[in-house]
């Protein structure tokens, strides 16, 4: 169902503390996917062929299309028919089909995310992970959101791709533990509508419309109403895209479009106490009714392509974005509300180059100019103790702008050889540049510029300054191909990240100036990978050491404090068992450590694991095609325990969940689908969190509950 390539590293073992989850998931898993050995395509499954991964194309790499196989990357796929199957209202049910994937649903259309790391939270984790629609970012490099992902089409994707591990010459901030990369239909395909029916009167519905012939155009549509299943919670989303292709008389082809994206939420923060969401009235509540989310975005981009007579093919991408996000801050104290807000326009420029035969050289270069802003004002007093009273002032507390210039050279070479080896050698240098322009008094004062109490307000805006940052990254990768069917890939990349705004202009305390690095990631990797018969699978191990990364620590000052570790096992795989039954699956077992001496309540973390880190997850997918016009699915997706607080003093049992997909060719221009959302009526977590004013806090996961759609195919 999934194609994916996967990475492996050593890891210590550590006996686990809860080990019902973890060994379940740990023999279960590795034992059905390895062993079954497999990872393959809907369509290979449907068929009932021997697998073809060299036919499966993806742009993410390099930006053009290239097929599978030639990538030296670990790419994992989700097709065009695991998105139909799955027809996810929230990415995360996709996505988490992955090898080292692991979205965190929050509330609404709200995630964290996790590519080979621990689920990352707070102001600058975003700047962990690259989130793109046609190659280009969502989101400015150092304007990222942790929510960004539901600024994508991905309901109506002609299929995802995710790198796991940092990206390739042709990517660079951000793209410092992975890149998913939203891939949109060929303009001129599709013409289909859809509309589902969900619990609590959810109603969905979802076009795509393709027409045209010399100048070829698709519109998607989606949009979704949903009631939540949490008191005073729920959310209406709208996405509208505009596709286009076309070639002109000179041989010059472009295609791009339009994209929109709307949502209206209405927030449910954490449950509280220990176990909460196991209690059936608890976990329906909402102990922060006040809070939403507006978020709106639009992209604009066109691609033009064309051959030079010296035999260079050349792709200029210029495109427009505008982020546009407010939402109340319901967890800090006086309840502020933030309003933040860019707009970009760049430029992607690569141009690629046949030396010989066996030898291909890629040149080009990415340019962005955004211009910034955020407002943080809080409407009414605050309330509590003494301190929080007179350091955290009504009004404004942060009003600022940031330009932004981006600009990144890259080079790529690639070498073949007729003894199986190929080599590719990359290297990318990128600079960000700020101008920040605080637009109040400058200091933690109130507003008016009078002093609070306490020895002074909790937000402190620093002066008008400029900062650079430049950052030279490295990429080599070494692939032999043993025979037709298997590969062995060896890699050794570097990722970066500069620090984003946030964490440069958005101080507290007294703390005027954040004197920042960029965030370091070397990784190295050994991936194997092939098919044989009825199986395909695969198997990655990586190491990752990452430098620099930046904390808000206990005085609430910003600096570069942590040092971590990541290692990992990746294996996925499919298994054709008969013409109407295939195993697939992904299974990760991997180890996130802190490297160096940090105090956190009086616990040295040096050795102990990172936050929100499971050592064992993983999913696994059993089809039925009794006829051509039947497909049944059942999901066991399985997540092994993880701690929840930096001392490891406290953690999460880990779950596992069942779901049942169908979908039902009645007729050929229709089609009805069933899904089954947590089978079982598991009372589980989709995160858990531990904090230390309120101890346990979790988002429950929903119960039971069932989705049914018709799609109606015309020409």
């Amino acid at each position: 169902m999934i194609q994916g390539r996967k990475q492996v590293t050593q890891i210590k073992q550590i006996p686990d503390q809860n080990p019902s989850t973890t060994f379940k998931l740990a023999s279960s898993l590795s034992l059905a996917v390895a062993i079954s050995a497999a990872m393959a395509s809907p369509a290979m499954a449907q068929q009932g062929d021997t697998p073809e991964i060299e036919e499966i194309q993806v742009i993410s790499t390099s930006r053009r299309p290239e097929n599978l196989s030639d990538v030296n990357a670990s790419v994992a796929i989700l097709s065009e028919e695991a998105l139909r199957l799955v027809n996810h209202t929230h990415i995360q049910e996709a996505a988490n089909r992955l090898p080292g994937v692991n979205i965190n649903r929050n509330n609404g259309q709200e995630s964290l995310a996790s590519i080979r790391s621990p689920v990352l939270s707070g102001g600058g984790a975003c700047g962990a992970f690259l989130m793109a629609e046609q190659g280009i970012p969502l989101r400015a490099a150092g304007f990222c959101n942790v929510n960004e992902l539901f600024d994508s089409h991905s309901e109506n994707a002609e299929r995802i791709e995710v790198i796991r591990g940092p990206g390739s010459a042709f990517y660079g901030s951000n793209a410092v533990h992975g890149m998913i990369n939203v891939v949109l239909p060929r303009a001129g395909t599709g013409n289909d509508v859809s509309l589902e029916l969900g619990p609590r009167g959810t109603l969905r519905g979802n076009a795509r419309i393709g027409f045209g012939e010399d100048f070829k155009q698709t519109l998607l549509v989606n949009g979704i109403t949903e009631e939540g299943y949490r008191a005073d919670s729920g959310y209406d989303q709208q996405k509208a895209t505009w596709l286009y292709e076309t070639t002109l008389d000179n041989g010059v082809n472009l295609d791009g479009g339009i994209g929109i994206t709307n949502l209206n939420q209405e927030t449910a923060g954490y449950v509280v106490g220990t176990d909460a969401y196991k209690d059936d009235d608890l976990r329906k509540t909402n102990p922060n009714p006040e809070a939403y989310r507006n978020n709106r975005s639009l992209r604009a981009w066109t691609r033009i392509s064309y051959t030079l007579d010296s035999g260079w093919d050349v792709v200029l991408t210029p495109y427009v974005r505008d982020a546009d996000l407010d939402f109340i801050q319901h967890f800090l104290p006086g309840t502020p509300v933030e309003q933040n807000k860019h707009r970009s326009a760049g430029m992607q420029f690569a141009s690629y180059k046949d030396l010989g035969e066996q030898r291909t050289l890629s040149v080009g270069m990415d340019l962005e100019f955004t211009e910034g802003s955020l407002l943080q004002q809080q409407d009414m007093p605050t309330t509590g103790s003494a301190f929080l009273v007179n350091t955290i002032p009504a009004g404004k507390h942060y009003d600022y702008e940031v330009d932004a210039t981006q600009i990144a050279p890259f080079v790529q070479y690639e070498q073949y050889w007729d003894n199986g080896f190929d080599i590719t050698l990359g290297l990318r240098f990128e600079r960000i540049n700020y101008e920040y322009d605080n637009k109040m008094i400058a200091g933690r004062t109130k507003e008016d510029g009078t002093p609070c109490g306490f020895g002074g307000c909790r937000y402190n805006r620093p002066a008008d300054r400029d900062d650079t940052f430049g950052n030279l990254a490295p990429k080599l990768g070494i692939r032999y191909q043993i025979n037709d069917s298997h590969d062995v890939q060896f890699r050794v990349t570097r990722g970066y990240r500069a620090p984003q705004a946030t964490e440069l202009y958005r101080l507290q305390n007294d703390q005027n100036v954040a004197d920042l690095d960029a965030v370091e990631i070397d990784s190295v990797e050994l991936g194997f990978n092939g098919n044989q018969g009825r199986m395909s699978y695969e198997a990655v191990a990586y190491f990752m050491d990452k430098e620099n990364e930046i904390i808000n620590d206990s005085d609430r000052i910003n600096l570069n404090n942590m040092h971590t570790r990541h290692r990992g096992l990746e294996l996925s795989g499919a298994y054709e068992i008969s013409q109407q039954l295939q195993l697939s699956g992904s299974y990760t077992h991997a180890r996130h450590t802190y490297e160096n001496d940090r105090l956190s309540d009086g616990t040295n973390l040096n050795g102990l694991d990172v936050v929100s880190a499971p050592r064992n997850f993983g999913s696994l997918q059993l089809q039925w095609q009794p006829t051509s016009s039947l497909l049944t699915e059942l999901q066991w997706v399985a997540m092994g325990e993880y701690f929840t607080s930096p001392d490891n003093m406290h953690e999460y049992e880990g779950h596992d969940v069942l779901n049942l997909r169908t979908r039902w060719d009645a007729r050929e221009d229709l089609t009805l689908s069933l899904n089954i959302l947590n089978l079982t009526d598991t009372q589980y977590a989709e995160r858990a969190d531990f904090s230390a004013f309120g101890g346990d806090r979790y988002f429950p996961g929903e119960p039971l509950r069932a989705f049914l759609s018709v799609d109606w195919r015309f020409r």
